[in-house]
C-alpha cells in the first residue's frame, strides 16, 4: 500500500477514523473506526465529554496500527464554535459546554451594549448565531467569571485534542474564524475587539494556517497506539474541510455541506460584507489557502436525526427517504430555521404543532414527517442559492452537495426540480477527504487544491440530478 494519511473526523453525533491513500491515480478512502458522540446533561447544562472523545481518538489510532495502516500524518477536524479553556496546569476548565446549551440566551444583547450588531458584522463578517463563541465567552465573563480567571489558554476542540496528542498548543485559523473574534483582513485575532469585550488577551494564541505541523505524538501516546507520526493541522472546522473536497472548478458553483447542519455557500477570494450579506445573514468564514467560505449556516439533517431517534432506531436513513417518497405530494411546509426546531424536547411534536398553528395538514406517520422536512429543506436551500446569486452578482452554473445529505435521492431531486439547474451529489465523506487532502498537499502529493479536487471527481461517485431525475 502507498503512503496513507489519517483523517479523524468528529461530528456532533459521531466520529470516524478514515485512512486515505493514493493508488493508480485515484484516491482510496477506508474507514477504520467509528464511534458515537453526543451532548450530555450535567448540572442542567448541555456539555461535551472530551475525555471520552479523546479516548475514542486514541482507540481508533490503535485500530489503524492493528490493520497495518501506519499513517504518514494525521489530522483532526470537528464542528465549530465550541472550545476548551485550559488552566495554568494545562488541565481543562470544566465543563466543556456544548453550543446547544441555553446559557447564551440574552448574551447577544450584552455584546451589543459594547458594540452594535451592525458594527460587529461589518468588523468580522460573521453570521449571527446565538451559539457563536463570542456569545459563549460573554456568558463565561458575566455568569462564570472564574472560568476566564483560571484560563491560561483558549483552544478550539481540534486544537485541544492536538495538544493532548503532542503536548504542543497551537490554534488553527479556519475554526477560529467561527468565533466571531477574527479580523477577515488580517487573518488574525481582532485584539481590539477582544479587549473591548473584557476578555483576557493572553489566552488567544497566534493563528496557524492548514498544513502547519503541530508536532510528533508524545511518547505515552506512541506507546498506546503503536506508532508515531506527524500531527498536522487540516482545515479543522469540519465545513472548511468538506468544502476542500467539493469536486467543482473554483468559484463557479454553490455548495452544500450537508450533515447535522447545512452550510450553503460559495468560495470567494475576499470577504463579502455589504448590505445584502448583512440582510440575508451570510457569514465569511475562513477557508483553505486564505479563501473565504461565503455561506449561510441553516438547519440540516438534525431534524431527520431527531425524528428517527424519537420514532424508531430500527430503520436506516435510506429507508426513511423511501418512506418520504410515498408521501411526496404532502403540501405542509415548516420554517426549518425557526428557533423552535433548534433543540425541542420532541422534534416530531414541534413539527406537528407548527403545522397545526399554521393551518396545514398535520404529518403523523414517519414518512409524512420526513417528506415535510425534506421538502422544507429543499425550498430553503433554493432560496439561499438565489440569495447568494443576488449578493455576489454572479449567476452560478450548478449546485454541489457533499456530506451525508448527498445520499438522500429524494431531497436531491426536490432541489433540482425547484432550482432548474444541475445538482451534483457526492462525495458523502467529504469532510474526511478534505481533512486528508490538506495533509497530502503539505506532503507534496498534490501541488495545489485545484489538482486535488480534480482527483476527487475522478475518484468518488458523483451523481448528477436535474428536474427530470437522476442521470449517471
Amino acid at each position: 500500500m502507498s503512503d496513507c494519511y489519517l483523517a479523524v473526523d468528529i461530528g456532533a453525533s459521531s466520529g470516524r477514523h478514515m485512512i486515505m491513500s493514493f493508488e493508480r491515480g485515484k484516491l482510496k478512502l477506508k474507514e477504520i473506526y467509528r464511534f458515537e458522540n453526543g451532548m450530555s446533561k450535567k448540572n442542567g447544562h448541555l456539555v461535551w465529554n472530551t475525555k471520552k472523545l479523546f479516548t475514542e481518538i486514541v482507540t481508533g489510532m490503535h485500530k489503524c496500527a492493528e490493520a497495518g495502516m501506519i499513517p504518514v500524518s494525521m489530522s483532526i477536524d470537528t464542528w465549530a464554535v465550541d472550545y476548551v479553556l485550559t488552566d495554568a496546569e494545562d488541565k481543562p476548565v470544566d465543563p466543556v459546554y456544548a453550543y446547544r446549551d441555553s446559557r447564551t440566551e440574552g448574551m447577544d444583547k450584552k455584546v451589543y451594549e459594547i458594540i452594535s450588531e451592525d458594527e460587529l458584522y461589518l468588523r468580522t463578517g460573521i453570521q449571527k448565531q446565538i451559539f457563536n463563541t463570542i456569545y459563549q465567552l460573554t456568558a463565561d465573563r458575566i455568569n462564570e467569571p472564574e472560568r476566564l480567571e483560571a484560563a491560561s489558554a483558549f483552544l478550539m476542540l481540534p486544537d485541544y485534542f492536538n495538544y493532548l496528542l503532542t503536548g504542543v498548543k497551537k490554534s488553527e485559523y479556519t475554526n477560529a474564524t467561527s468565533t466571531g473574534l477574527v479580523n477577515p483582513e488580517t487573518y488574525d485575532w481582532d485584539r481590539q475587539l477582544i479587549e473591548s469585550l473584557g476578555l483576557p488577551q493572553d489566552i488567544f494564541l497566534p493563528l496557524n494556517m492548514p498544513g502547519t505541523t503541530v508536532g510528533k505524538l508524545k511518547k505515552e501516546i506512541e506507546t498506546k497506539v503503536g506508532f508515531n507520526c506527524e500531527v498536522v493541522m487540516c482545515a479543522s472546522h469540519d465545513t472548511a474541510s468538506a468544502v476542500m473536497a467539493v469536486p467543482a472548478k473554483e468559484n463557479d458553483s454553490v455548495y452544500i455541506s450537508s450533515g447535522t447542519w447545512s452550510l450553503i455557500g460559495t468560495e470567494t477570494d475576499n470577504a463579502i460584507i455589504n448590505a445584502d450579506s448583512c440582510k440575508y445573514n451570510f457569514t465569511n468564514e475562513g477557508g483553505y489557502d486564505k479563501r473565504f467560505r461565503f455561506l449561510k449556516n441553516i438547519m440540516g439533517l438534525w431534524m431527520i436525526q431527531s425524528v428517527k431517534k424519537e420514532l424508531t432506531e430500527d430503520i436506516s436513513y435510506a429507508e426513511i427517504a423511501e418512506l418520504a417518497e410515498e408521501y411526496g405530494d404532502i403540501e405542509a411546509r415548516v420554517d426549518v430555521n425557526s428557533q423552535r426546531f433548534f433543540a425541542p424536547k420532541n422534534m416530531s411534536t414541534a413539527i406537528r404543532q407548527y403545522c397545526i398553528n399554521s393551518g396545514q395538514q398535520v404529518p403523523f406517520k414517519l414518512g409524512q414527517l420526513a417528506a415535510v422536512i425534506y421538502k422544507s429543506l429543499a425550498e430553503c436551500y433554493v432560496e439561499t442559492f438565489e440569495e447568494i446569486e443576488k449578493t455576489t452578482g454572479v449567476s452560478y452554473d450548478a449546485f454541489y452537495i457533499v456530506g451525508g445529505g448527498s445520499n438522500v435521492d429524494f431531497l436531491n431531486r426536490e432541489i433540482a426540480k425547484l432550482l432548474k439547474k444541475p445538482v451534483y451529489a457526492g462525495p458523502a465523506e467529504a469532510t474526511a477527504i478534505g481533512n486528508a487532502l490538506a495533509q497530502m498537499i503539505k506532503a507534496g502529493r498534490f501541488k495545489n487544491l485545484a489538482e486535488a479536487r480534480e482527483c476527487v471527481y475522478r475518484s468518488f461517485a458523483v451523481k448528477k440530478y436535474d428536474y427530470e431525475g437522476e442521470k449517471p
